[in-house]
């Protein structure tokens, strides 16, 4: 076992909101409330990602699974839940390979403060899992790694479609598949929009990375250069 895994078996199998777990079925609030059900195919490192979100008017939550190739063959599971404002409140996720699976349970209280738990099984030659919640202090949302869903946050909460921009922000960063946990800064922009789509820029804030991102008109992306990009769509 990891470091932080104190109190992990007495949490609750999945995060909650409302009187629903997410888990097979899950629920925002009725009224309002778009279904999405979205595929991506990743290039490099080749993988694949299916996504249901859930979006209202104020929050969204979204479960989703993922299988990726680098460093190691890997599946990763999610479920992630938002309070007021497109703020995250919750990030569960597992990562699993041949002999070896990993969790990360990243919570964010009422008052800001972030609770970073972290668990280990098996051998792999991967980094360390979780990390320091004091260095989260400045994020109001997780980002996971290689993951067209997290940006949506971010977008959603500023306005980005309906144009504005440049905002700077620090995010809790997970990487995949080893789970580690950083704070990591970053910029949106508004560039443009088509009849059915609207282009953002995202720029690391220390120049290591940078994507013009094709989202529809609800923020899902179509096109992640160097992340992702759009296999289907389902509206429900």
């Amino acid at each position: 076992m990891a470091a932080s895994t104190a109190g992990w078996e007495n949490r609750p199998a999945g995060p909650t909101l409302g009187a629903r777990a997410l888990g097979a079925e899950y629920y925002l609030p009725v009224l309002s409330v778009r279904r999405r059900a979205t595929a991506w195919i990743k290039d490099d490192p080749f993988g694949v990602e299916f996504a249901e979100v859930q979006l209202g008017a104020e929050r969204l939550a979204a479960k989703g699974v993922a299988i990726g190739t680098s460093p190691v063959p890997y599946r990763l599971d999610y479920e992630l839940e938002t309070k007021a404002g497109f703020v995250t409140s919750r990030l569960l996720v597992t990562s699993s390979g041949q002999g070896w699976r990993r969790a990360l349970d990243l919570q964010q209280g009422k008052a800001g403060a972030w609770e970073v738990l972290a668990e280990e099984e098996g051998q792999v030659d991967l980094p360390s899992g979780g990390g320091d919640p004091r260095a989260l202090e400045e994020a109001l949302d997780c980002d996971l790694g290689l993951s067209p869903v997290t940006n949506l946050m971010p977008v959603l909460r500023h306005g980005l479609l309906a144009g504005g921009g440049p905002v700077e922000l620090i995010t809790a960063w997970v990487s995949v598949p080893d789970l580690s946990v950083r704070p990591d800064g970053q910029r949106y922009s508004f560039l443009r929009a088509g009849a059915d789509h609207k282009m953002l820029r995202y720029e690391a804030t220390d120049g290591t990375f940078a994507a013009d991102i094709t989202v529809d008109r609800e923020g899902l992306v179509l096109d992640y250069p160097g992340i992702a990009r759009r296999l289907t769509s389902v509206s429900g």
